[in-house]
Formats: C-alpha cells, sequence, structure tokens
C-alpha cells in the first residue's frame, strides 16, 4: 500500500489517482446504504435497517484511514473528502434514524413529527458547526449519533413520555458545551474505550440477530456502555474540578 502513495515531489500517477479516488466512492457508497436502510424503515423493517445502518458504520470507520493511507487530500484536490463525508454521515446518522424515531410508534403522536423535525434541523446544524470537535477529539455537545439513539429506544422501548422526554433532551444537548469521547480519537483511557467498543460491538450483532428479543444482562452492559461514553469526560472533569 505505501507504493501507491505519491512523493511529494512527483506527480500522482493515473494508478495513484484512480487508487484515492476509490476511496472516495467507497464513502459515497455509504449514501447507497443509507437508500437501503430507508427502504427497510418505510416497509417498518427496523431490524433490517439497523443491519444496513451498522454496514455504513463500518464504511464510516474504514474510510479515514484508507483515506490517509493514500493521501487522498494530496492525490485528488478536486474531490473534497471531509464534504463528500458530512453528506453521508448526515443521512446515516441523521436522517434516516430521525424517519425511524418518528415512525416507530415510540414517541408520542403529537409530539412525533415535531421532534423528527427537530432531530433533522439540529443535527444538519450541529454537521455545519465547526467546533463540533474540541483540540483533544471529543466531541461538543451529543454528536448527532441518532443511529445510536435510535438503537437505545427500540432496545429499551421505554414509554412513550419517556421517550419523547429523551429525544427532547438529546436535541437540546446537541448545543450544550459538555464533551462526549470520540471511541477512536480520544488518547485518554484509549485502551479501555476501544475494548468497550469491542463489546459494544458484540453485543449490537446479537441484539439484532435476535430481533431486539435479549434479556436484561445484556440490556444492562449496553447501556453501560452507552452512558461510559456519553457521560465519562463529565465525570472525570467533575471530579478533577473537585479535587482542585
Amino acid at each position: 500500500m505505501d507504493s501507491l502513495k505519491p512523493d511529494s515531489d512527483a506527480l500522482a500517477t493515473p494508478a495513484h489517482r484512480a487508487a484515492a479516488f476509490s476511496v472516495h466512492v467507497f464513502t459515497a457508497l455509504g449514501a447507497g446504504v443509507a437508500l437501503l436502510a430507508m427502504l427497510e424503515a418505510v416497509r417498518e423493517h427496523w431490524t433490517a435497517m439497523f443491519w444496513w445502518l451498522g454496514v455504513a458504520l463500518i464504511i464510516d470507520g474504514l474510510d479515514g484511514p484508507m483515506a490517509r493511507r493514500l493521501d487522498v487530500m494530496t492525490v485528488q484536490p478536486h474531490w473534497s473528502g471531509d464534504v463528500l463525508d458530512l453528506v453521508v454521515d448526515f443521512a446515516t446518522y441523521v436522517f434516516v434514524p430521525a424517519y425511524a424515531i418518528t415512525a416507530s410508534g415510540m414517541l408520542l403522536p403529537l409530539a412525533a413529527p415535531i421532534l423528527g423535525v427537530g432531530i433533522a434541523v439540529t443535527g444538519a446544524l450541529y454537521f455545519a458547526d465547526r467546533r463540533m470537535k474540541s483540540d483533544d477529539n471529543h466531541f461538543r455537545g451529543f454528536p448527532g449519533l441518532w443511529n445510536i439513539a435510535a438503537f437505545y429506544l427500540f432496545l429499551l422501548h421505554p414509554q412513550p413520555v419517556l421517550a419523547s422526554l429523551a429525544v427532547a433532551t438529546l436535541i437540546a444537548l446537541t448545543f450544550v458545551p459538555f464533551h462526549v469521547i470520540h471511541p477512536v480519537r480520544v488518547v485518554r483511557l484509549r485502551r479501555l474505550t476501544l475494548s468497550l467498543m469491542v463489546v459494544w460491538a458484540v453485543l449490537a450483532i446479537d441484539v439484532l440477530a435476535r430481533d431486539f428479543d435479549v434479556g436484561v444482562p445484556i440490556t444492562a452492559l449496553l447501556s453501560a456502555i452507552g452512558i461510559y461514553v456519553v457521560a465519562s469526560d463529565s465525570a472525570i472533569r467533575l471530579l478533577r474540578s473537585l479535587k482542585a
């Protein structure tokens, strides 16, 4: 793979450019996956929808390292990988989950369309916010992970009042300046975080394989990992402030 990375003093060869552009195509494939997830959501095949959103997560996790390895920004300067990534992420992280949350019947009927619009609008604003990440790679505010929020709603299946309040709270937290860890890029407790992400992925696959029919232990462990990701940085900062 290193041989495909062009020397900074030489023009990229056609092979270099083709390899680099293929990363953009791979990223854009996430948009097609979003459409497949949406088709399943419209049919109320919720588990199938989450399988496709899981595929989108895999694409999103792989395209960045591939782009850096092939120096895509230099080899294909006319194509913005950052913009492409945001477009695809909005579809898979926000828009399709917003539809699922709104149409699932889990929210209060009168609140559902309002909250669905709130998810779409605040998600779009968040993706346009240049401050969405801190200098130490934490997300600033609730990071628009509505695919994960939808997964937990389907897993926990709370009463409509509680589900509606939870969604409204996450919408509000989008613009609250607390920090949420990036599971890969945050250095602090990285080994623990990555280990928990592997556990989370295995359990999530098990949940989908069982069509969300899992027991309390799996539900509790998934919930604990979710709380760790969202609240661990705030807890650490609070403890440090108390010690000071």
